[in-house]
């Protein structure tokens, strides 16, 4: 007896395109850039070949350049020239982000511009918010911080970014910027919480990028432990309780199982592949252990077959020009 059934019907060369459950597209990707003040010339991040820190006078450029292939998103991070122990250049009319936002709005104004908000890269310790002291020693101000990123969040508004994303994981992060930002007339302002983040050893690329290391402690206290799945849901239930109007897993790959069920909340859903992740993949390529271009397509393909209607990756210009051929 043989099959009558066969899936392989349908997987000749000339179908297998009309049956591709899942694609990746330009309209999927968002590209994080760094930008940082005071700075003349780009500065490439030794731990993440291939991603620079741009100085501000490059950022008009940089905009036009990943629009001609095709980037509609941006994702913004600033380092700062100074640092204080409460973060005021993080909110600060001329900060290096908000800078960066109106000149990338000037010279591309299609391009969709996202802010992280955050306090690590501005805080002299490091840390998301305001210290206090706690019965564990020095800790996160909860309610403080969150009085910080509601200023953070009306100053990026008001410098013109389309879509404002807290990264701090603060309890009641969402709520508080939402009625920070109606309050000043911004009511229009999407939120794209990361909304379930881990304390993930995938980010050390990123703090070296961000210039965002802590001087003490780590911040597991308001970020997710890795070994929570049931917890980790719960903190994206609270969020969309909380009006938020995209959630985000982040990282992406090691936490797919999360952005599924999160992704069934109903909301449009993002996934962060983060630093580590990109890292990890550009050094097996550069020692010729993998094929480059075949693994970053599928575990993109991997991330959007999870539920990811966005996808940040550091991969996100490389991949537009696969996409039309150019690489």
């Amino acid at each position: 007896m043989f099959p009558q059934t066969r899936l392989r019907r349908l997987r000749r060369p000339i179908l297998r395109p009309l049956f591709t459950e899942n694609t990746v597209t330009t309209n999927d990707l968002i590209m994080p850039l760094f930008f940082e003040e005071g700075s003349t010339e780009k500065v490439q991040i030794a731990s993440m070949p291939g991603q620079y820190r741009w100085p501000l006078a490059d950022a008009a450029a940089v905009a036009r350049d990943l629009a001609a292939d095709g980037i509609k998103a941006v994702l913004l991070f600033g380092i700062p020239k100074t640092k204080d122990d409460v973060g005021s250049s993080a909110f600060a009319e001329d900060g290096v982000v908000q800078q960066a936002v109106r000149a990338i709005k000037a010279a591309v104004p299609s391009m969709v511009v996202i802010t992280d908000l955050c306090a690590c890269e501005y805080t002299s310790h490091g840390h998301c918010g305001i210290i206090h002291e706690s019965c564990d020693g020095p800790d996160l101000d909860n309610d403080a911080s969150l009085e910080l990123m509601q200023k953070i969040a009306v100053s990026q508004a008001a410098a013109g970014a389309d879509i404002i994303a807290p990264s701090c994981m603060l309890d009641g992060m969402v709520i508080a910027i939402r009625d920070a930002l109606d309050m000043e007339g911004f009511e229009s302002m999407p939120i794209m919480s990361y909304s379930t983040k881990f304390a993930s050893a995938l980010y050390g690329p990123f703090r070296e990028a961000a210039d965002s290391g802590f001087s003490f402690g780590d911040r597991s206290t308001y970020q997710m432990n890795p070994a929570n799945g049931r917890e980790a849901v719960r903190e994206s239930v609270l969020d969309a309780d909380e009006c938020a109007d995209i959630l985000m897993v982040k990282p992406a790959g090691f936490y797919l199982d999360i952005l599924w069920q999160v992704k069934e909340l109903g909301l449009p859903t993002a996934a962060y592949q983060v630093s580590g992740e990109y890292s990890m993949i550009k050094a097996a390529a550069q020692n010729g252990w993998i094929d480059e271009k075949r693994i970053v397509m599928e575990s993109l393909i991997g991330i959007k077959r999870a539920g990811a209607d966005l996808i940040i990756t550091y991969y996100a210009q490389d991949v537009a020009r696969w996409l039309h051929g150019q690489q």
